[in-house]
C-alpha cells in the first residue's frame, strides 16, 4: 500500500464513523416525515431532500472502512453527485409530462440539491485534505 493511498485510508476510516451516523440521521428524518403529521414542509420535501443524500452516502460507501475497488472507482464524489441529480431531475420531468400518476413541483428540484450539494463539496473537500 503506498503512502498516499494509506493516509488517504486513514482519512476515510477516521471520518466513517460522522458519515455513518449522518446516514442514519438523515433515513431517520426522511422516513419519519413520512409517518408523522409533521406539516405540509416536512412531510412533503423531507423525504425529497433527505432520499438523495442518505443514497449518496450509501453508493460512495462513505459509512464503511475504506475499500478500494472498482465500484469505488467510479462512484467518484462527482460523478455520483451528476448521477442523483439526473435521476432526480428525471423524476420531475416524468412527472411535469405525466408518464405516471404524480404530482410536479418545482421545489421538489430544490429539495432534491439542498442537501446532496452540501453533502458533495464536504466529500470533495475531505478528498482534497
Amino acid at each position: 500500500m503506498t503512502t498516499t493511498r494509506s493516509s488517504a485510508k486513514e482519512r476515510h476510516d477516521r471520518v466513517a464513523p460522522y458519515w455513518a451516523a449522518g446516514l442514519i440521521l438523515l433515513c431517520l428524518t426522511g422516513l419519519l416525515s413520512t409517518s408523522l403529521g409533521s406539516g405540509p414542509f416536512l412531510t412533503g420535501y423531507a423525504l425529497d431532500a433527505t432520499g438523495p443524500a442518505w443514497n449518496y452516502i450509501l453508493f460512495r460507501r462513505l459509512f464503511t472502512e475504506y475499500v478500494d475497488n472498482s465500484w469505488t472507482r467510479f462512484f467518484t464524489p462527482a460523478r455520483t453527485f451528476v448521477i442523483f441529480v439526473v435521476v432526480s431531475f428525471s423524476i420531475e420531468a416524468a412527472q411535469f409530462f405525466e408518464l405516471y400518476e404524480a404530482t410536479f413541483d418545482p421545489w421538489d428540484l430544490v429539495a432534491y440539491v439542498s442537501l446532496l450539494l452540501p453533502l458533495y463539496l464536504t466529500d470533495s473537500w475531505l478528498l482534497k485534505q
